[in-house]
Parts: structure tokens; sequence; C-alpha cells
């Protein structure tokens, strides 16, 4: 059997790589970090997640290893059987003080995370409104719910409110947005969906994954940003980008949500514990997020010097303040080949395009992190500038 399906799944590849899709895997033989080496070469790292340079932090490393002598390396096990130490516990309320939330879930994954909460939640008798941008673990999580799906226009109101009116004689009605969306760097407008969810009794749920940490006055994430802790009903998030970089994600919501998900939630239920060490050192991280502002304002100076300097430069870069800058380059071919480009210069991009974005809006989506220089940024623009000309 295997034999025709061989070469079906052949020219599948084929076709994928002819139509310069193909997504390569650089190994990297070097602890995370804005310099890295790929290959032969030392680059300078733009494509990480690793928004406050935390990934190999000393404080954080070493808090790891004191976490593996004193909880060892894993669970074995699921949280309601014998996978909960204390460590689980003690992140899941420092999670919850820190966004402003009543209760928090662990996930072995964001992606995880969102593919347990609508299942949960909501059945025929309810409807979901998803932003069209939004993640693919929140559109795979909403197709597990039998719920009514409804979609509106990336961060368009008008259209949003004509779905909740759509929506009208469900039971329970969930708008569902990223905090942050990845591709394009673009903050959600959560006061104005707040607003709505009020006047059409709608709960709101955020993916945070691309703001916790350093987004807002304190880093609390969109909710601080635009003064609506309070109103979010659900934030999921991840402690793999900028809270360390490792794995693991969360719920922090309602008490009563978080309290169903822990009976109800198959991902949670079904799947392995968060290991110790990462919940140890994600405590760390809290501590160290909450003594110092030093890393989200480096990230926000990168960010403004690297998004003015490509500015004056002439590339078309979306418009924002937040540490994803996409490039955009249009063709999809073009974008793969000045990524190639901007490797042999020394610096680690990578080319985004259909369908992981629209067709004709490909982009090289730069990502800045604290751990960048200032040097590191201006190193970045000139080899642009020498990419584009090449």
């Amino acid at each position: 059997m295997f034999t025709t399906v061989r070469g079906q799944l052949r020219e599948t590849l084929d076709e994928i790589t002819e139509a310069g899709l193909h997504k390569p895997e650089r190994i990297i033989s070097t602890p995370q970090n804005a310099h890295v080496r790929v290959g032969a070469a030392d680059v300078l790292n733009f494509c990480a997640n690793n928004y406050l340079g935390l990934a190999d932090n000393p404080e954080v490393v070493a808090a790891a290893q004191q976490a593996l002598e004193r909880w060892g390396f894993g669970m074995a096990s699921v949280r309601f059987i014998c996978g909960t130490q204390e460590v689980h516990k003690e992140l899941e309320s420092r999670l919850s003080d820190f966004l402003g939330m009543e209760d928090t879930v662990l996930y072995s994954s964001c992606f995880d995370a969102n593919g347990g909460v609508f299942e949960t939640l909501l059945d025929a008798q309810d409807a979901v409104i998803s932003d069209a941008l939004n993640h693919a673990s929140i559109i795979d999580g909403i197709r597990l719910s039998k719920a009514k799906r409804l979609r509106y226009a990336n961060r368009d109101m008008a259209e949003l409110e004509a779905r909740l009116k759509e929506a009208g004689d469900a039971r329970r009605r969930l708008i569902v947005t990223d905090g942050v969306f990845s591709m394009d760097g673009y903050v959600a407008p959560l006061r104005e969906i707040c607003d709505l969810a009020d006047r059409y009794d709608a709960m709101v749920m955020v993916d945070d994954s691309h703001a916790v940490g350093f987004v807002g006055p304190t880093g609390r994430g969109t909710p601080e940003l635009h003064g609506v802790t309070d109103r979010v009903d659900i934030i999921t998030g991840t402690l793999g980008k900028a809270l360390g970089g490792a794995s693991g994600g969360y719920v922090a919501a309602r008490k009563e949500i978080c309290d169903l998900l822990r009976q109800r939630s198959r991902p949670y239920l079904f799947s392995n514990s968060l290991a110790p060490v990462i919940a140890a050192a994600s405590l760390r991280i809290l501590d160290l997020l909450e003594t110092s502002n030093s890393a989200r304002d480096q990230l926000r100076d990168n960010t403004a010097r690297f998004r003015s300097r490509m500015s004056e430069a002439g590339f078309d870069i979306l418009p924002g303040d937040h540490p994803i800058v996409p490039v955009m380059i249009g063709d999809a071919a073009e974008a793969g080949a000045m990524a190639e480009r901007l490797l042999e210069l020394g610096i680690y991009v990578i080319g985004f395009s259909y369908p992981v974005v629209p067709h004709g809006q490909a982009r090289i989506r730069v990502q800045l992190s604290a751990a960048h220089s200032t040097a590191d940024v201006d190193r970045a623009v000139d080899a642009f500038i020498a990419a584009r000309r090449s």
C-alpha cells in the first residue's frame, strides 16, 4: 500500500518545493540568543520569539538547574492522577496574580490550551465569533467544538457587531481574538471588543502569546495596555515566547471556567504535566519581570530604532510599535531569496508566504529582542539595504 502512497506524498512535496514554499529546518549549534551559530556561520538572530532575551538568561538557567535537583525531570503522569506538584500550583497562582485573573490552568503548550477551551465551554447551542487572522491553534480549537462558527474581518468592529447580531439566539456567545497578530504585529482593539461584548452579552477570550511579558506598562499584555483586564474573561498564552522561550501554555480565566477545564478539557486531562523544571524556571522569570523594566525598555528602544531606520531606507513595513516588524516583499520566491541573501550577510530571518499569509503579501518577519544591541539593530538594517541592492 505505501508504495502508492509514497508516490502521492512525493508529488505533494515536489509541488511545495516548486512553489517556493518548502520550509527547511536550519540547525543551530548554540543556545538561543541574539547571536547564534547556524551551520558554520555566526549570525544575528532576528526571527526568534525571544522578546526579552530570557531564553539563556543565567538566572533562569540557574533556577532550572536547581529545579532539576529539587523536582526531578518529568512527572510521567497527567495532572489529575499524580502529575501535580507544589511547583505547578505555585506557578498557576503567580500567573493568575500577574495577569489579574481569578485562576490559571497550565497546559503543555498554548496550542493545547486553545485546543481545550472551546469544546469544553461551547456546544451546538452556542456561538463563537473569531477574528479572521486568529492563530491556527484557535481555528483548530474552534473546529473541535459543535458551536456555530462566525468570523469577522481583522479588527473590523462593524463586522464583529454584525456577527454578534447573527448570534443573538445563541445560549452563549464567545468573541475570540489574538492580542497581537503574529504575521502583522497589529494589536487587537480590545476596548472596542469589550464594549461590544457588554452590549451583546458575550464573553471575551484573548490569545496573548505575543504580548505577555512586554506589552503594557508592566508587561501584563494587551488587556493591561487597553485597560480592560477586568473585562476579559479568558486569556490564553505561552511560556515559549517572552517568558523564557521553553514550552508550556496556560488558560487564565474566571474561576468557574478554570474549574470546568480541569474536569473536562481533553488536552489537560490526557497530556502529561508540564515539566517541573519549566514551571520552576518560569517562576524565576516572573520574579525578573516584576522587579525590573530594563529588558522591556531595551526591547522598546530596539524596536523603535529598527522601524525608524527601515522606514528611512524606503522599505515597506507594516505600521505599529510591536517588535514584530513585517518587511513586505510581495512575491513569495523573492521573499525566500532575500532571506537567503540576508543569511549570507549574517542576518537570520525567515520569509513567509502563502498559505501562512495571503497570496501576494509575502514578507520577511523581523522580530526584535532585548538581547540585541544597538549595533546589532544597525547591522540588520544595513544588511537589508545590501540585500536589496544585490
